[in-house]
């Protein structure tokens, strides 16, 4: 055992951001140790940037000019006068570039030593390293420049993944079902996975279609002692990533978590491993297969958290002081069952694509029993530039089925408003029968299809006008300038009620009210008359009773637009005006952005003729790759767009006329 001297730290960079930069503020501060926070352009109101001691600006906007930019993380070191940086996940978590350049600074680096991060950057020479410790991995090819795809994929047998060498988070990854799809599929890959990680090597390797996806926890320290924390499955994926994670797995019991375990350590010692990180596996029937090593913080470390009362931060950091992990494997032990709900900024109906945008409203549900860690507050923006993660939810509970519901109601009690997400859809996953029952492979959202999003019912959306009528009546009624003691709607004759529109998405609700001599209020919502009874209304919310229904709504008002949040449901309203504003006419044939996003390859110029789904353009946007295709057979009249060029939603892209056909006789 080598003799480790402890060097505590005194204060703590994090090149990193979002929920993740807030996490590790949160637990260095509980260990007394000041932290610095690194921002892009974007990022200057970021809540992470001002819960940390100091913020240093990295003077850029995309993550190539921030946060994956070397020497503008060193150079805020120096700045700030900090002894330890910690990485969090992504961006140079697991360069091992960087974390020699930190260390060769005389600074602690919050992560694996940049040995071992270099020995498993590379997947290939991983899975080389990993066979020698006898730990069981699928066959896999690599794509050099020169090599015969067809016969690698033959080799390997349909249908392969395509994987990028470098990285990970989904980017650089397709599933390849027939060798029609082989050269498309690699070119795509090849380009994401260049863009993403500045690597593009590839290789080709066997896919489970029907297989689960556990991965185990190991911490390691520098006196020699390594151990795992047991297993989390993370099988419920969207384009190769994950978005419901939970510990342990439903899959996995004593006999097979041990196997497993000791596998993992024994791949870990291999390498010398320090600090935290993850050895993932596919598992088929009882079968387990190793799939790489992730040299860092996991996005999903809380459910891990949560069953085993250990805080992953505090220990990484306690390993980067020197410390000892001071416990064994027989140490070790879980109770319950914990699951985490990965919120994003994503439309589930138009196939996940990312929906950045503002977020208007964020309320955490209140007294739910579940962790709550994000990046975001009311009025923060999710940008195109950087994951489109808004939230991880995270439930603990005895049982794997009460804190799967435990979990379904703490997101149902949650507002979020303002842009697009997958919040409906991840609460129907959870309560979806096939998910209870631990039926959960990598296939899933593919085979079940749960619920995309949530219809609300006509009763539903009257409620959630009648609050926001109240709520906005109740306003006027208090900030008015004359007559103020007077009560809302009084009249000193028989008037018409007060009248209003709002919209919802494409429907209009009209809606009229009358305040009565009891207190209450006659509404009309459509042809449906209720009475209302107010409690309380106004900024923040509304106690209504309705036709005898006592309910509870928060309410929050923003120049015409009323977001309501009631029992379950978010509703967002616009207060039409009294005069109708002009039409907006769509252009025939305009194709356009279906996200804001950045164009990366033009594949056709004005005059080209097009066949029905032709790729014409690629857009990139929050670490994701859009083909716009033709949708008809036609010609190229005008293209808007250049490479390199950033457009906003609905810009026109491509302007197409349609080739008419003419029937015979």
């Amino acid at each position: 055992m080598e003799n480790v001297t402890i060097r505590p730290i005194h204060r703590l960079l994090i090149a990193n951001r979002g929920e993740i930069a807030r996490r590790i503020i949160r637990t260095a501060h509980e260990m007394g140790i000041a932290t610095v926070a690194v921002y892009a352009d974007g990022d200057v109101g970021a809540p992470f940037v001002t819960e940390a001691d100091a913020a240093i600006a990295l003077n850029g906007q995309t993550s190539a000019e921030t946060y994956l930019d070397v020497g503008k993380v060193l150079g805020a070191c120096r700045r700030s006068g900090a002894d330890a940086v910690h990485p969090g996940y992504g961006f140079l978590s697991e360069n091992a570039t960087f974390a020699k350049a930190v260390v060769d600074a005389g600074l602690r680096w919050v992560g694996p030593s940049p040995e071992a991060i270099g020995q498993m950057g590379d997947k290939l020479a991983a899975k080389r390293l990993i066979r020698e410790a006898e730990v069981p991995t699928l066959p896999a090819i690599e794509l050099t420049t020169d090599a015969d795809l067809e016969a690698a994929a033959d080799e390997i047998g349909y249908p392969v993944l395509v994987k990028a060498a470098a990285g990970g988070g989904g980017r650089g990854m397709r599933i390849v079902e027939s060798a029609d799809e082989l050269a498309a599929a690699v070119e795509g890959a090849r380009r994401e996975a260049g863009a993403a990680f500045g690597d593009d090597t590839l290789f080709l390797e066997r896919w489970l279609t029907a297989s689960r996806h556990v991965e185990i926890q190991i911490l390691g320290d520098d006196h020699g002692n390594l151990v795992h924390l047991f297993e989390r499955e993370c099988s419920i994926q969207r384009r190769h990533q994950k978005i419901i994670e939970e510990a342990p797995s439903p899959a996995v019991d004593d006999e097979l978590r041990s196997a497993m375990g000791e596998a993992a350590v024994s791949a870990a010692r291999r390498i010398g491993y320090s600090s935290a990180g993850t050895v993932e596996f596919l598992l088929a029937g009882r079968e387990f297969f190793f799939l790489e090593v992730n040299t860092r913080l996991q996005v999903e470390h809380p459910v891990t958290e949560e069953i085993t009362g250990l805080d992953l931060v505090r220990e990484q950091l306690r390993i980067a002081q020197g410390e000892a992990l001071g416990y064994g494997q027989d140490d070790l032990s879980f109770t319950g069952h914990a699951i985490e709900a990965r919120i994003y900024a994503e439309d589930p109906v138009r196939n996940f694509l990312p929906s950045p945008g503002t977020v208007d409203v964020w309320r955490p549900a209140a007294d739910s029993l579940a962790r709550f860690d994000s990046g975001v507050e009311s009025g923060s923006e999710v940008s195109v530039e950087f994951d489109p993660m808004i939230a991880k939810v995270i439930a603990h509970a005895p049982t794997r089925r009460e804190a799967a519901a435990r979990l379904a109601r703490a997101l149902e009690r949650t507002s979020l408003q303002g842009l697009r997400h997958n919040r409906d859809f991840l609460v129907a996953t959870l309560r979806e029968p096939a998910f209870l029952a631990g039926d959960t492979t990598t296939d899933f959202i593919e085979r079940i299809d749960p619920a995309r999003t949530r219809e609300l019912s006509a009763e539903n959306l009257a409620d959630a006008v009648i609050a926001a009528v109240m709520c906005a009546q109740a306003i006027r009624r208090a900030t008015a300038k004359v007559l103020r003691g007077f009560p809302s709607g009084w009249r000193n004759s028989v008037m018409p009620p007060e009248r209003t529109t709002f919209k919802f998405k494409d429907v209009e609700v009209p809606v009229s009210y009358r305040s009565r001599r009891d207190g209450t209020f006659a509404t009309t919502v459509g042809e449906q008359e209720r009475t209302v009874a107010s409690y309380s209304a106004g900024e923040g919310g509304a106690d209504l009773e309705i036709d005898g229904r006592r309910m509870q709504f928060a309410v929050t008002g923003s120049g015409d637009r009323w977001f309501v949040h009631g029992v379950d449901y978010d509703v967002e309203l616009v207060e039409l005006p009294r005069l109708p504003l002009p039409e907006q006419y769509e252009i025939k044939g305009g194709l356009t952005a279906p996200m804001p996003g950045n164009v990366l390859a033009k594949h056709v110029a004005e005059g080209d003729p097009v066949a029905e789904g032709q790729l014409l353009l690629v857009l990139e946007a929050m670490k994701m790759q859009h083909r716009i295709t033709a949708p008809f057979d036609g010609t190229v009249k005008e293209v808007h767009v250049e490479e390199g060029q950033q457009v906003d939603n609905g810009a026109l892209l491509v302007l197409l006329e349609e080739t008419e056909t003419t029937g015979g006789e």
